[in-house]
């Protein structure tokens, strides 16, 4: 009975077309921003920084970008990886060979050239799509690891072929500590996520949608679809090259081109299929299931087998991993195609409904 809009009226189109309509959502994801940046660094530790909470915000920031493309727009893409690495390493050079370059910056510009790759692989768009259109997306994902890996200025000429940042801060403020690391993060993730809804209930975001429910029909109605799909490449590409950006400087701190090989792109689809494709909140849940589940089976299968007296080695806890992955994508894609996003707004409606369900 709490959680119901009756009494809450609207006396302009600017507040029917407000983000959140019901006054309890706005006030919970205030209070959950609020929790995540003041109440967090009162309960977790270092490892939890490092292990859950700073891969969760970067690999959710990607997802975002990879369910515009996928979710938003229907274009099937695996070069989510290749466009992370961009990212990360033109970042660099753009940090290091810049004098007094601004961190933020860095990371925008190689948000930009992921952008520019993203647009070049995206045009086969305009003529394939389904399984074509992935293919020629995994083609971006070899041709940038060959790229990082046998062109020296990408790493600045270094010999090993791996690159590293150091003395990080923005505006005199340092990021070393892992709970500063958080902090920038969360912030990069709440403005992104905000500008993400935002634009997805637009003109371009219609379009989008239009576009991957029946483009025949878009183009009819006078939406273009080279336009439309570029665009979205364009988006999602940007998104995951910061992402990239910040797993590379952030998180990493030193890294090479096995950071985004293309279990990385494989990553980062399972968390759009199994978090909800075309949904903001699936990229949330998708990235936290994925960053949360390695770390439980871990924990469990080896006390689970315990209990029976199995002896369960790391080996085979890796290859359990891949093995409920898949069924859990099988699952999802049968049963709930709208992933763990739908589930919770199956849970909204019903909470919206009691005590009196129809």
């Amino acid at each position: 009975m709490f959680y119901r809009e009756n009494g809450q009226f609207k006396t302009s189109y600017r507040a029917d077309q407000q983000i959140f309509a019901i006054a309890q959502d706005r006030w919970a994801i205030l209070a959950i921003i609020a929790f995540a940046a003041i109440g967090v660094p009162f309960l977790v530790d270092e490892y939890f920084y490092r292990a859950i909470l700073i891969p969760f915000l970067i690999l959710a920031l990607a997802a975002l970008g990879v369910n515009i493309l996928v979710g938003y727009c229907g274009q099937i893409s695996l070069g989510s990886g290749a466009f992370m690495a961009v990212g990360a390493y033109m970042a660099y050079n753009t940090w290091v060979r810049v004098e007094g370059m601004p961190l933020i910056v860095a990371l925008l510009s190689g948000g930009f050239f992921a952008t520019l790759v993203g647009m070049v692989f995206g045009i086969p768009s305009l003529r394939v799509k389904g399984l074509y259109l992935a293919v020629a997306t995994l083609a971006a994902q070899f041709f940038c690891d060959w790229a990082f890996l046998r062109i020296g200025w990408f790493t600045n000429n270094n010999p090993s072929g791996s690159v590293s940042v150091s003395d990080l801060n923005v505006l005199g403020w340092t990021i070393e500590t892992p709970l500063q690391k958080y902090w920038f993060c969360l912030g990069f993730l709440v403005v992104f996520g905000l500008l993400a809804k935002n634009l997805v209930r637009s003109a371009i975001g219609r379009e989008w949608m239009a576009i991957r429910d029946m483009d025949v029909a878009a183009a009819v109605i006078g939406i273009r679809p080279m336009y439309a799909k570029l665009s979205a490449f364009a988006v999602s590409s940007f998104i995951v090259g910061v992402a990239g950006g910040l797993w590379a400087f952030v998180h990493l701190g030193s890294w090479e081109p096995a950071a985004f090989s293309i279990d990385r792109s494989f990553q980062l689809l399972f968390m759009v299929i199994i978090g909800g494709m075309g949904s903001i909140m699936g990229s949330f849940f998708g990235a936290a299931f994925i960053v949360v589940l390695p770390i439980f089976l871990n924990q469990f299968l080896p006390w689970a087998g315990s209990l029976v007296g199995v002896e369960i080695s790391t080996a085979t806890v890796a290859h359990a991993e891949y093995m409920i992955f898949g069924a859990l994508i099988v699952w999802f894609l049968i049963v709930e195609p709208h992933g763990l996003a739908k589930l919770w707004s199956i849970g909204k409606q019903k909470l919206r409904l009691w005590p009196f369900p129809h």
